[in-house]
């Protein structure tokens, strides 16, 4: 518990000047520098204000457990400091802790009575609270009601984007011609008729839940491995390239991009997409989709893991359902509710390379390959191994730590190096967390965290990055590339009650 001790005049105006700075860094969206002047200050002379601060800058950085700790001791020092309450609001709404949320909005709503913003935040949370509650009570029957009848929707014939034409047997073919052409279609805002998207959902869906939870990829090689006939031992060389791209979130012309600095998937230039498609982004169904119609034009040249994001709690907060309600309808979220659930969660790559979305559990006695393989993943994530692939973070410190997020742990290097020997493995890479150059290496080197968009939510200023295999000896080669331009709808779009918050 932090305590109020006797400083001089001198520390209290060299931690205010600190605390200054770390203002201004906030106003730059500085987010990390702007947490460390306050960590600064609050080492000199510990206050409520300061705490504070730094819960504020940690909510922007995502840390939302640490920031309900500073909440919370920014209260110990001050019962009556009516921003901590909202700092500590705001961080539990991002957690999907509604109710605790809406106690502290209700504190400062009772205690100014006539603040316009006290209001409504207090307001906005009690709807979230009841809409929640409303969910729970449907969802189950929704879930169920994914599948439809695509041959009994009607596309208008003044539609004339692109189309699903079946052959003679009734069965639809999506190739590289379609995909190319929803891809241009998506870049000119214009809509993919309800009926393919359906189409398109189902097709993927059926794809995916034949899938292991941990999916074997190789480089393109000559003769191919990882197909009938080709054993491990054969002779063979590497004749292409295989990239890793970490988060996307709904930034769709930064995905174009990715492919013009890069190329289009292909048998010889193979991708994996390491999870968060959606949300934050206001182009999250352009994202995903052009993701998926490129997986299902070649289903070897284009691989997607599921992120903490392609979940419901998530997506429900982040924007990703509040998109697809107002393009589309609740049908075509149900699909996307169910596709999610059966993307795989882990790969390797030419059994050297683990990717994994959020990184490693935790557990005692470590995790084999064929665990992670056998995870049951047709669900929601809420606590063990699946929930520790999808939210974890890796930290600097030997052993485990709660996570700064408030959900899973964070791991060490022992973790690291103790899973890479149990599997054989070399290298693991993981996402789920900005980077300010796109990508960072810890762990000895035995970790990489990648980062794929570049200038997150329109104000980071961060880079993105992908990380390209040549060669058998799988040695990472990194490419760092900037922001483009996109249409003038800010992120966050369609987010509804989190904007009040975050």
């Amino acid at each position: 518990m932090a305590e109020l001790v006797e400083v001089s005049e001198e520390v209290i105006a060299r931690a205010n000047a600190l605390k200054d700075e770390g203002n201004e860094f906030l106003k730059r969206h500085k987010y990390s520098l702007a947490a460390e002047k306050y960590s600064a200050a609050i080492e000199l002379y510990p206050t409520a204000v300061f705490y504070s601060n730094r819960a504020q800058a940690l909510i922007k950085l995502e840390s939302y457990g640490v920031a309900v700790q500073d909440a919370n001791e920014s209260l110990k020092l001050d019962p009556k400091y009516l921003k901590a309450y909202y700092r500590r609001g705001s961080a539990n709404f991002a957690l999907g802790k509604l109710k605790l949320a809406l106690k502290d909005f209700k504190t400062v709503a009772t205690l100014l009575p006539k603040d316009a913003d006290a209001q409504k935040k207090f307001k906005a949370c009690d709807k979230a609270v009841k809409e929640e509650a409303f969910q729970k009570a449907i969802e189950s029957d929704q879930d169920a009601d994914w599948n439809v009848d695509h041959n009994s929707i009607v596309v208008d014939p003044t539609y004339t984007g692109p189309k699903l034409v079946a052959d003679e047997n009734g069965n639809t073919h999506i190739n590289q011609a379609f995909a190319i052409e929803v891809m241009d279609y998506l870049k000119e805002q214009k809509r993919v008729h309800r009926k393919y998207v359906l189409q398109v959902l189902a097709a993927a869906i059926r794809h995916f839940e034949n899938l292991p939870s941990l999916v074997r990829l190789y480089l393109p090689t000559e003769p191919q491995r990882g197909v009938e006939g080709v054993s491990a031992t054969d002779e063979v060389r590497v004749s292409g390239t295989f990239t890793v791209c970490g988060d996307t979130h709904g930034q769709f012309y930064d995905l174009c991009n990715i492919f013009a600095l890069n190329g289009m998937p292909s048998d010889t230039n193979r991708y994996l997409f390491n999870g968060d498609f959606v949300d934050r982004g206001s182009f999250s169904f352009e994202t995903v989709f052009t993701l998926l119609v490129l997986k299902l034009a070649n289903p070897v040249a284009l691989n997607m893991l599921r992120g903490n994001h392609e979940t419901k709690n998530m997506n429900a907060m982040y924007g990703f359902l509040g998109e697809i309600k107002h393009k589309y309808d609740d049908t075509v979220m149900r699909s996307f509710t169910r596709l999610f659930q059966c993307l795989p969660l882990a790969a390797t790559i030419h059994d050297k390379v683990f990717v994994v979305h959020g990184g490693l559990s935790t557990q005692e006695g470590g995790v084999t390959l064929k665990e992670i393989e056998s995870i049951p993943r047709f669900r929601e994530p809420d606590s063990g191994l699946m929930s520790d692939l999808l939210w974890s973070d890796p930290h600097p410190q030997k052993g485990r730590a709660p996570s700064k997020r408030g959900v899973g742990f964070s791991f060490g290097p022992d973790y690291t190096s103790a899973f890479l020997a149990q599997n054989n493995l070399q290298l693991l890479i993981r996402s789920h967390e900005m980077q300010e150059e796109g990508y960072t290496v810890d762990h000895d080197g035995q970790c990489i965290t990648v980062f794929s968009a570049p200038n997150y939510c329109d104000q980071m200023g961060n880079k993105g990055a992908f990380i390209r295999f040549t060669d058998e000896d799988m040695q990472p080669n990194f490419t760092k590339f900037e922001a483009v331009p996109h249409p003038n709808v800010p992120p966050m779009a369609y987010a509804g009650n989190m904007n009040n918050f975050i």
